[in-house]
């Protein structure tokens, strides 16, 4: 089985600055697109930022400029650097990736999430 284990969540001022993240392990043959995708209170879950094999990035537009998405391959790893925190980035962060088999089949995992709290 594959798990995923976030870290880096926390409180926050505003203002201030996190970096998650997301560490896979298990049977992993290859890694395809990471991200993350958060989740307030009463909102669903939406995306933050994801990454490609190749570097290829994309953000959610109310974020870009302020959170930055990377990856280490080597150690099956993605980051979120979040900077310039505001009170509306408060959510759970959950980190996915998307995993092939050594049987060639491809399935996304999620981890279990990370709370962020950005105080006033």
């Amino acid at each position: 089985q594959v798990q995923l284990v976030e870290s880096g969540g926390g409180l926050v001022q505003a203002g201030g600055s996190l970096r998650l993240s997301c560490a896979a392990s298990g049977s992993i043959f290859s890694i395809n697109t990471m991200g993350w995708y958060r989740q307030a209170p009463g909102k669903l879950r939406e995306l933050v930022a994801t990454i490609t094999s190749g570097g290829s990035r994309n953000y959610a537009d109310s974020v870009t400029g302020r959170f930055t998405i990377s990856r280490d391959n080597a150690k099956n790893t993605v980051y979120l650097q979040m900077n310039r925190l505001k009170s509306e980035n408060r959510a759970i962060y959950y980190c996915k990736i998307g995993v092939g088999s050594y049987t060639l089949t491809r399935d996304d995992y999620w981890g279990k999430g990370t709370q962020v709290t950005v105080s006033s």
